[in-house]
């Protein structure tokens, strides 16, 4: 099996294991704090290797200008779904129904979940946002993966995210499913969604692998202080801080 295959394969278990499933034996092993928090992620498991020696990790702080302006065209095709979501003590996770995706590059990625990050994970000149969201894709074919990230400012309460906040379990490993109430993934954008930043990365998360195309929303959405309250008081705080850049190549739309 030729490296990039493996890398690919790899992804897609730690997807599996990370977001889908209840984390199990090893994987239980990493978090954001102490002595297996962000510093010590590549020294927990084999497998982790790549948090501490990869070369374009996420995320990362985005500044300066004269950014290329090659970054290609987004399109959403996203259904409503039957709202379930998961605490998996690490974050806040909406599982998604096959069926909605989005098109970059004239290529389809499946959406497979969102959740969330206190405060944001990616950084605008410096400065971070009181929340991200994170929209994660995945094309069938290759298993390579597209992260759609959505800034959030605080100001007024968030209505779409209202109905997901309203019904989080309070303990972790616990799923809850509405079945009388479904939820569109669209509701969450800004209504300029289609001016974005764009780079080469990796999982923010353990294994930490470098097959994910991020594309950085520019516009913000608002969330109420009671919200970010309400998600720090059952999560805390889950930001991977930012990543050297190294050689790697920034997009942005005009």
């Amino acid at each position: 099996m030729k490296r990039r295959d493996s890398i690919r394969l790899l992804a897609m278990v730690a997807i599996t294991c990370c977001y889908w499933k209840t984390e199990k034996a090893k994987a239980t092993s990493w978090s954001y704090q102490g002595e297996t928090g962000t510093d010590f992620w590549g020294e927990l498991d084999p497998e982790f290797m790549t948090c501490s020696v990869g070369n374009a990790q996420s995320p990362v702080n985005i500044e300066g200008s004269g950014f290329s302006l090659d970054v290609g065209s987004i399109d959403f095709n996203y259904q409503d779904t039957p709202l379930a979501i998961v605490n998996n003590n690490r974050t806040i996770r909406v599982d998604y129904q096959p069926g909605s995706s989005l098109s970059l590059d004239g290529k389809e990625y499946e959406l497979l979940q969102f959740h969330f990050h206190q405060p944001s994970e990616h950084l605008i000149s410096g400065k971070a946002a009181d929340m991200e969201a994170h929209f994660v894709h995945q094309n069938k074919m290759t298993g390579d993966l597209v992260v759609l990230a959505l800034f959030m400012s605080e100001g007024k309460t968030n209505q779409a995210l209202e109905s997901i906040w309203q019904e989080i379990p309070t303990a972790d490993s616990q799923v809850s499913q509405v079945a009388d109430l479904t939820i569109n993934a669209l509701q969450l954008l800004p209504e300029d969604s289609k001016r974005f930043y764009r780079y080469q990365g990796s999982l923010t998360t353990p294994p930490c692998s470098e097959i994910v195309t991020w594309l950085v929303l520019k516009q913000p959405v608002e969330i109420s202080r009671s919200q970010i309250a309400s998600f720090l008081d059952i999560i805390g705080v889950n930001a991977r801080p930012v990543q050297a850049l190294n050689q790697r190549t920034l997009s942005e739309s005009p």
